[in-house]
């Protein structure tokens, strides 16, 4: 179905999303920092990413950032998650052009949801052109 990249250091948040993704038929990485966020979303060319706002080595708002000013990865879409309850970081989240919003623990099914609407639109766009 589609490839999911799952950038978070909670290894219980990664296991909880990518075995319900999984379960969907959905291909997942997993970057545990900034650094390999920025660079798996380079290689793979993912259908989505799931990007938490605090990880080693800096911010998930800063991997927002270079992922939109980068050609290769400006149109892919990105739900960022937080533990925290900060609207600012929501707000410059949403912003910045992430599709979605979600508060941790990530509720799995609403995730496949969003992913099944993504791709429905993703889809529909490549028949136009």
């Amino acid at each position: 179905m589609a490839k999911i990249l799952i950038a978070d250091d909670s290894r219980f948040q990664v296991e909880l999303v990518a075995s319900g993704l999984r379960q969907k038929g959905h291909e997942i990485s997993v970057a545990q920092d900034v650094v390999q966020a920025g660079m798996l979303a380079l290689r793979n060319s993912p259908d989505l990413i799931v990007l938490d706002v605090n990880m080693p080595g800096g911010s998930g708002i800063e991997v927002l950032k270079r992922l939109r000013r980068s050609a290769k990865t400006q149109n892919i879409p990105v739900v960022v998650v937080s533990g925290s309850c900060d609207n600012d970081v929501q707000h410059v989240a949403m912003e910045l052009g992430a599709v979605e919003f979600l508060r941790k623990p990530v509720d799995v099914e609403q995730l496949s949801s969003l992913l099944t609407g993504l791709l429905s639109a993703k889809e529909r766009e490549k028949a136009l052109h």
